[in-house]
């Protein structure tokens, strides 16, 4: 500070022909001794330590530079503010002190607490931390500036385990249980918004019982303090500091200290004795020895002659030369290349105040200048704790944080960065893992909501997101795959010929139209003989070609449904059983009326001969054809995607479009086929060895019994097995019907070839 204003003292260019006075009081860090200096400042009974000619007015206060508590800088503000006189802090960083509210004439050149808490909880989400520890001071500046990081972290998505405060003051039991706290922890990351005194306490406290590895983050109180770097347990730790700055001249001033000079300070004597460890002027004691001028402060090492950390004390240097900008705006005036200033104009504190507002000046590259809350522009450098070579602990600097760059831009980091105990990789910090694709979170009850269980999503649902609060479904034709972490396209499913399932019913329908073709052969080559001409020849070769369709229809049933096969596959079927039926209802007519024509005075077989046999069949025909071409029309059948049925797999099946008419349909054959097993049964006992009435009744019940079982197995059955079911009964219906009225012919004809003839067919008698 003197610097700063002997330096302006001295300039051509700022208030050029006006001196400066100043007056230092020391706090001691007490606020009723800052706030009884305060009012001294306020009331102008300070003593006057310069009079003369050259002075304005000597005792008027017209601004103050400090103090560097938030705590003493409030209870400051609140008393010279009502006086209107300016005061500028270089180290008071509470937000709170921004609102012009209670605190209008307070300034600053350090950065609030508000971009650095801002500040903080983006490095904090920057490196993925979301389970923190937070302690900090308990004092304006501790408890503003934690309230600030809480609210900036909450929407970071940041939890804090704990927050725990202590004040220098307390007791050490206090200090203890905050050190406790800190050591059972669950919380890697530990923020500490501590003011450099209590930090020191605290790591004190903490070095006497080790804790498990912890990462600190620092604010800009403590962790440029290069006292606090001896506790080698907080290698690693990172923090925003104020920049370092460079200030022209002030080592050689520093180091310009001549003995009248020392002597005449006491600040300086009590400075000099402590650095060379000797009495000035005074008598030692038996162990202290008496300095003899031999002292070279140009050969001291110390905080004092170091000026290559130069922080806070650029803020120092910035807040005189505000106050010295305000006070020349006011007072000089620019004319023609020449500053010309009035220094017997008499100025009130308050003028200077409002020149404060306006200031904007650049020094020695460093802009100064305050927005509406008296605050500068936050720049921050990222200091980083790393071990050298020579295994002590040292700052450096790693990137940087600019609050008046665009969002997304403020922060950068332009170097590596050392971890807690020198690890090279970014120590974890969570409450909970991760939840990975394909589970969900569901906060752990009475927990912060950083600790979660992961939960496995439901069957129908996916995340493809980490740390997803909530599953989604899949659209209507997809299903998510194992891991419920993507969907896929459900697998379309229907009876194909590329499957098992599909190549044996094929096989089977193939095989029963061959042998209904292989029996029509039979029967054509052997259609001269008595077993042949005795059951109708015609509605024979008729019933074997209906049969050969039926196994043939079946086929239809098999591959991807479409428009047409939908419609062919349900209309061939109830066709091709009707004639089928009807072939056999003809046949057990002709049985009957056969035996009926041998009565005497019967004339039965003229009114049903061939003609009246085959209307029989085409008029029974005709009806299901009627019946299938209204379904057709109204409401045929129609592909279909059937997601109902499985959930995780699409069924391609034919949809019955109308189910009235599928069971219309089938209600017909079924009748047809009641019809025919009655009349079966009732000429099941007449005369005859070739009497087909036996066959047909076994062959109607077992026909009846596949199409009884055929109902709930069709309507039980999921998916493909559906169609499956339908093939299994039009096929075993058909073997049925074939193997039960043409296998015993067959064998006569083919193996048994001496009962093939007329004798034996009329013979009705034989046992």
């Amino acid at each position: 500070m003197v610097f700063a204003i002997e330096e302006i003292n001295n300039s051509t260019e700022l208030l050029p022909g006006i001196k400066l006075g100043y007056e230092i009081q020391d706090s001691c860090t007490s606020v009723p001794l800052a706030m009884q200096v305060t009012f001294q400042l306020s009331n102008g009974i300070d003593p006057v330590f310069y009079s003369g000619g050259n002075c304005s007015q000597s005792g008027m206060v017209m601004a103050t530079v400090g103090e560097s508590s938030s705590t003493r800088s409030i209870s400051m503000s609140r008393v010279i503010g009502s006086f209107d006189i300016p005061q500028v802090s270089y180290f008071a960083t509470c937000a709170c002190l921004s609102d012009k509210q209670q605190y209008p004439s307070f300034f600053r050149t350090i950065p609030s607490d508000q971009f650095q808490s801002d500040a903080l909880a983006k490095l904090v989400k920057h490196f993925g931390w979301t389970w923190i520890g937070a302690v900090r001071s308990d004092s304006d500046y501790g408890n503003n500036g934690m309230a600030s990081f809480l609210e900036a972290a909450q929407k970071e998505g940041i939890c804090v385990e704990y927050s725990v405060s202590f004040y220098r003051t307390h007791p050490r039991s206090r200090i203890q249980r905050v050190a406790d706290v800190i050591r059972r922890s669950t919380a890697v990351v530990v923020l500490a918004f501590l003011a450099s005194t209590e930090m020191r306490l605290l790591l004190d406290e903490l070095s006497r019982e080790p804790s498990p590895p912890r990462q600190w983050i620092g604010s800009e109180s403590w962790v440029t303090n290069p006292d606090l770097l001896r506790f080698s347990f907080c290698a690693g730790a990172i923090g925003f500091g104020i920049q370092q700055s460079v200030i022209p001249g002030l080592r050689e001033f520093l180091l310009d200290l001549s003995p009248s000079k020392v002597a005449a300070s006491p600040v300086l004597t009590e400075f000099w004795e402590d650095a060379f460890n000797c009495r000035l002027g005074k008598s030692a004691a038996k162990d202290e020895r008496v300095c003899d001028g031999t002292e070279d402060i140009q050969m001291l090492t110390s905080q004092y002659t170091d000026t290559s950390q130069l922080r806070i004390t650029n803020m120092v240097y910035k807040a005189v030369y505000a106050i010295a900008h305000a006070i020349h705006n006011e007072v000089c005036q620019d004319t023609h290349s020449k500053t010309h200033c009035d220094k017997f104009k008499r100025i009130k504190s308050k003028q200077v105040l409002n020149q404060l507002k306006k200031v904007n000046f650049s020094q020695n590259g460093y802009d100064v200048s305050f927005d509406a809350n008296g605050d500068p522009v936050a720049r921050y450098e990222l200091v980083n704790w790393q071990k050298s070579e020579s295994g002590s602990i040292e700052m450096v600097t790693v990137g940087l944080y600019d609050a008046s760059l665009p969002e997304g831009q403020e922060f950068r980091i332009n170097r590596n960065l050392t971890w807690v105990d020198g690890d090279k990789h970014v120590p974890v910090s969570v409450c909970s893992d991760s939840c990975p694709p394909g589970t969900r979170k569901v906060l752990q009850k009475g927990k912060p909501i950083c600790c979660y269980d992961c939960i496995p999503c439901p069957e129908e649902e996916f995340s493809n997101a980490t740390d997803s609060p909530d599953c989604f479904p899949c659209p209507k034709e997809f299903w998510p795959n194992t891991e419920r972490d993507t969907c896929l396209p459900k697998p379309v499913e229907f009876l194909s010929y590329d499957e098992v399932l599909g190549i044996i019913l094929a096989a089977f329908s193939l095989a029963g139209a061959c042998l209904a073709i292989m029996t029509a052969a039979v029967f054509f080559h052997h259609r001269t003989s008595p077993i042949v001409r005795a059951n109708n020849s015609e509605l024979s070769f008729l019933l074997l070609f209906s049969l050969t369709l039926c196994f043939l229809c079946s086929l239809t049933f098999i591959g991807a449904p479409s428009d047409w096969s939908c419609m062919l596959r349900h209309t061939a079927f109830g066709i091709t059983f009707v004639l089928c039926i009807s072939c056999v209802l003809g046949k057990t007519i002709v049985v009957l009326m056969a035996f009926r024509a041998t009565l005497p005075g019967s004339n039965v077989m003229k009114w049903f001969g061939p003609p009246q046999q085959r209307m029989t069949v085409v008029s029974f025909t005709f009806i299901q054809i009627l019946i299938c071409t209204i379904w057709l029309l109204l409401r045929p059948p129609f592909p279909m995607e059937n997601l109902t049925t499985f959930k995780e797999r699409i069924i391609l099946e034919c949809a019955l479009g109308s189910a009235i008419g599928f069971w219309v349909v089938l209600g017909y054959i079924g009748l047809l086929a009641v019809f025919c097993f009655v009349l079966a049964v009732l000429a099941r006992k007449l005369p005859d060895n070739f009497n087909e009435a036996k066959l047909i009744t076994f062959s109607m019940l077992i026909f009846c019994a596949v199409w009884i079982t055929f109902i709930p197995a069709y309507v039980s059955s999921p998916g493909k097995f559906t169609v499956a079911v339908e093939i299994f009964a039009i096929q075993a219906s058909s073997f049925g019907l074939i193997l039960c009225i043409f296998a015993p012919k067959c064998y006569i004809i083919l193996f048994k070839p001496e009962k093939n003839t007329k004798k034996h067919l009329m013979n009705k008698n034989q046992s």
